[in-house]
């Protein structure tokens, strides 16, 4: 694909915000369709609000659609059922709400191999893609946008990042050697970028083909009953209202009621509730990390590397240090299976798996623990972050984020991290242990709010219906 260009921008968005993958020939006055990636949400939307502002500069103004496309088999990232009845259920909200609107909603069930001929179709004067790194994702808008090029070259295609508060290509042209100087730079654009959205535009009626109903119930069933099964949670429900509650709400907003807890308890396990809990809502894109910012007066924002799951990623002090000291005598070496089941001899790590395995969410500073630990029993940093990064993928309902690979590079190659006292096995990258743990919380407590954790989900397991029952590793004795 040839280097993307800042557009003309006749839309209210920031024009750094929005890259122009194709420009178009002769446009038409046809509809505009945004391509919904990875912002599953309709308020606060960079990329809704570009595509109505194209819409509305039409002469004559045209209509706006909104396109879903489901990765096909195996899933995106090898989604499991959890993640994608989280994805589904959300989706089958926001169809509704879009509905509600006068916005259609097609959902491409075949994946966006289908968007080509939707776009056609509808007679599309341009298409409009949210922003991804993940590789599945930019390879299939390389492919999406290739196909247009050659035959709808008539069509615009421009990408928004509408994830990032400071869009991903401007906040810096290269791997940050720490999370300082990365902060740095952003900090001198925040202001620029850290702006109340605008209204959306007013949308003409939509007059052009109709999306054909989906049957959510059979659709949720029909996908679930392919993934592997890891079990759905049923502590946080999906879609818009659901994650604005979480950050808001009169009865346990994390901004309205928890934050007090935050500064003391967010690196306590036995206080989960310290921490905002937004994580899943922000991979899904059903709230903006953006208007997480505007209320908290915070920031968070990513940056896209090729490297960003692998020890290429690393700094070149940090492959060093790690490969200098991969022939070092490990004390215990477990394979991922004894990992993935939880049977390591440490009752503090066990719980943190258990946590992740049957709750879908580990607590924040037990990640750091547990991603460390794998580096300590495994073979090599390369054998330790793939394992790292295949079970948090599995398990963790906010699994699949750019968030948790930059978590797992951060703890196993010292990523946006500086150099510490040489040790073995880990070499200069921190280090943590059992014991600091226990200084810094009630470990037993935790690793008893874990057991009731799996209490509960087993007796919900056992209550299902012998056709969903869950497939995904049981341990049999827990060295708790």
């Amino acid at each position: 694909m040839p280097p993307a260009t800042a557009p003309a921008n006749p839309t209210p968005v920031h024009p750094s915000r929005v890259r122009v993958l194709h420009p178009g020939v002769g446009r038409t006055a046809g509809p505009v369709v945004y391509w919904m990636l990875r912002d599953q949400r309709l308020a606060d939307n960079w990329a809704i609000i570009h595509a109505a502002g194209l819409a509305a500069a039409s002469a004559p103004a045209a209509r706006v659609a909104i396109a879903f496309a489901l990765f096909p088999r195996p899933f995106l990232l090898g989604a499991r059922r959890r993640q994608l009845g989280f994805l589904l259920r959300g989706l089958r909200r926001l169809s509704a709400d879009a509905r509600a609107r006068g916005l259609p909603f097609f959902l491409l069930e075949g994946g966006p191999a289908e968007v080509p001929a939707l776009v056609r179709r509808l007679g599309a004067s341009a298409l409009v893609a949210d922003f991804s790194p993940l590789r599945p994702v930019r390879e299939a808008l390389d492919a999406v946008v290739g196909e247009l090029r050659r035959d709808a070259a008539d069509m615009a295609v421009h990408q928004v990042d509408a994830h990032n508060v400071v869009p991903v290509w401007a906040a810096s042209g290269k791997l940050e050697y720490s999370a300082r100087t990365f902060r740095g730079k952003v900090s001198k654009v925040m202001d620029e970028y850290l702006v109340e959205y605008p209204e959306l535009p007013a949308l003409m009626p939509w007059d052009g083909e109709q999306p054909e109903d989906v049957d959510w119930d059979a659709l949720i069933h029909r996908v679930c009953s392919e993934a592997e099964n890891v079990p759905e949670i049923d502590w946080c429900e999906p879609g818009e209202a659901a994650a604005m509650e979480v950050l808001l709400g009169s009865k346990d907003g994390f901004l309205t009621k928890r934050i007090k807890n935050y500064d003391l308890g967010r690196n306590d396990p036995t206080k989960p509730r310290a921490l905002s809990c937004l994580s899943p809502y922000l991979h899904f894109g059903h709230i903006s990390a953006q208007r997480c910012g505007l209320e908290a007066k915070n920031r968070r924002h990513l940056s896209p590397k090729s490297h960003y799951d692998s020890l290429a990623g690393a700094w070149e002090w940090a492959r060093k240090t790690l490969m200098d000291h991969t022939a070092d005598k490990r004390e215990h070496i477990y394979t991922r299976e004894q990992l993935e089941n939880a049977k390591t001899f440490d009752p503090l790590w066990n719980a943190s798996q258990l946590e992740m395995v049957h709750h879908g969410k580990m607590h924040g500073f037990m990640r750091m623990y547990w991603a460390k630990k794998i580096l300590e029993w495994t073979s090599g940093p390369e054998e330790a972050l793939s394992i790292a990064i295949y079970l948090n993928d599995k398990y963790h309902i906010d699994g699949r984020d750019p968030n948790g690979y930059v978590g797992c590079m951060w703890s196993i190659c010292g990523l946006h991290d500086q150099g510490w006292k040489e040790r073995p096995v880990f070499g200069k990258i921190r280090y943590m242990n059992y014991a600091g743990c226990k200084r810094k919380f009630d470990v037993d407590a935790y690793i008893s709010y874990v057991k009731r954790l799996v209490a509960q989900a087993k007796k919900r397991k056992a209550e299902e219906s012998p056709d969903t029952e869950s497939k995904h590793p049981k341990p049999e004795t827990i060295q708790w």
